[in-house]
């Protein structure tokens, strides 16, 4: 490790423990208290069937964190847990296990929505202006352990994230040091608001900055304009994205394609593990965002793109058939 990076770590490990000091026992000196708002943070619990189509990789128990967001037991937490799930359950920080139902799911921001089927013995946390948070700002992050668990963070970057699956956020929210139990983990901020919701562990928080692992968050303010959408009918109405069914990866400006879902327009179209992404419709692409920007921008779900592709030492254009993944996905189980 370079001598920069150690005096980097040391510094902000010093910073960790004024912040966690600084804290105490309150979000800020006027605010609610640290019990206070985990009361309002629950473990989510889902199980999925065995022939969901996010079975083999997401598997079909699923658990993390769930924060309440509204007084008819309304629960935000990350989508993916709760992903194609037949039954879920959540448990509040005295021990209650209350039933739930899956409400609603959004594949661009990521966000899942369940409500209790009884009432919550909590007060809901109330959703802040996530578009306010800025780089050395000082959050609380909590998972379902609760006040036990809680642990301050400063915020070291806002960026684009771009994931190998198809998504990505303009300006995620990224945070250390990290939380283990990140799984739909809620970002708080010193007025006792929600701003974020947890999504990852990564290791490069701070971009340019080496200072070990952190979280990202996918930003609250993604949530409310969609959110009597997926009150109302459980996803947006907004016209789907174009889907293709393949994970790929970003390495020295290339784009290679790592994973091809089976029966997806990926695959049907003959696109295939190991082939490399040149570009879309003749623009060239040398990054994930890239390469999402240029395919959104083919047209809603179903349009033909035509993707540049390095297949073994030939560069060809394939045709692929978009499709739509609420389509793909089992979701009619559930909502």
């Amino acid at each position: 490790m370079r001598d920069r990076d150690v005096r980097l770590m040391r510094a902000l490990a010093a910073l960790f423990c004024i912040l966690a000091l600084g804290f105490g026992g309150r979000a800020s000196a006027d605010g609610p208290s640290i019990e206070e708002l985990a009361a309002a943070i629950v473990k989510v619990k889902a199980a999925v069937p065995g022939d969901a189509r996010s079975a083999k990789t997401l598997g079909t128990e699923r658990e993390g964190t769930g924060t309440l967001i509204g007084g008819d037991g309304l629960v935000v937490t990350i989508g993916y847990l709760i992903l194609e799930a037949d039954r879920v359950e959540l448990v509040t920080q005295g021990g209650q296990k209350v039933p739930a139902e899956v409400v609603g799911y959004d594949y661009e921001s990521g966000f899942g929505l369940v409500r209790a089927m009884s009432k919550l013995p909590a007060k809901p946390l109330k959703l802040g202006d996530s578009a306010t948070v800025k780089v050395k700002d000082r959050v609380l992050a909590f998972n379902h352990a609760g006040a036990d668990d809680a642990r301050p963070a400063l915020v070291v970057s806002r960026r684009t994230f771009a994931g190998y699956w198809e998504y990505m956020l303009d300006s995620a929210i990224f945070t250390a040091p990290p939380m283990m139990d990140w799984s739909g983990a809620a970002l708080v901020t010193q007025d006792g608001k929600l701003v974020g919701v947890g999504s990852l562990i990564v290791n490069d928080p701070a971009e340019g900055e080496s200072i070990g692992p952190g979280n990202m968050f996918v930003p609250i303010d993604e949530l409310k304009p969609i959110m009597a959408d997926l009150l109302t009918q459980g996803r947006p109405a907004a016209p789907p994205r174009p889907w293709l069914g393949i994970n790929s990866e970003e390495v020295r400006g290339r784009l290679f394609v790592t994973r091809v879902q089976d029966g997806t327009p990926a695959h049907k179209a003959g696109i295939e593990k190991g082939d490399i992404i040149l570009g879309v419709g003749g623009k060239p692409v040398s990054s994930l965002a890239e390469f999402y920007r240029a395919l959104w921008g083919t047209g809603p779900a179903g349009v033909d793109v035509k993707l540049n592709v390095l297949q073994g030492v030939a560069p060809t254009e394939i045709t692929v058939k978009s499709g739509d993944r609420y389509r793909w996905l089992k979701l009619n189980r559930s909502y």
